[in-house]
């Protein structure tokens, strides 16, 4: 039985932000590095640009580049913006390479395919945080939350 956004939303909305360590940032920006250096394709930056369908992603991939908004991830998560953009680009490739949707079952199916190339637990949790239950709290508020870190 798949799990209900309403309750992973509320993972996500009534959880307390948690830090991360020096450590684990830099293992995380590392890893982001290595995948983004690894995509097939050529990203572009967008200040408008988004998919509102995962038939247009698709598209724009077999066609090799990939539009990435460049207002999506400019958290604290991150040391500078770039990482945010990277990531988005990562999991913008996960989709297509899992042929998932946005639903909140196509971002679990994107996100177990990350987190199965994750080097620790640290950073799985980081990317269940920022994809499972943030998605889940955007669906079941119908806007993007705001933004922070949980550890359900």
């Amino acid at each position: 039985m798949a799990p209900k956004p309403e309750t992973l939303a509320k993972l996500y909305l009534e959880g307390t932000p948690v830090e991360i360590s020096t450590e684990t940032r830099a293992e995380l920006c590392e890893f982001i590095m290595n995948q983004f250096q690894q995509l097939p394709f050529s990203v572009q930056p967008s200040g408008f640009m988004r998919y509102e369908t995962v038939e247009e992603l698709f598209a724009d991939l077999e066609q090799g580049y990939l539009w990435v908004s460049v207002e999506t991830y400019d958290t604290d998560l991150y040391p500078n913006p770039f990482y945010g953009f990277a990531f988005l680009a990562i999991h913008d490739y996960d989709h297509y390479l899992t042929h998932s949707d946005f639903s909140l079952q196509g971002e679990i199916t994107a996100y177990q395919a990350i987190a199965g190339r994750a080097p620790s637990l640290e950073i799985q949790k980081i990317f269940y945080s920022e994809i499972v239950l943030k998605s889940a709290a955007h669906i079941y508020l119908g806007h993007p939350p705001e933004p922070k870190l949980v550890f359900a």
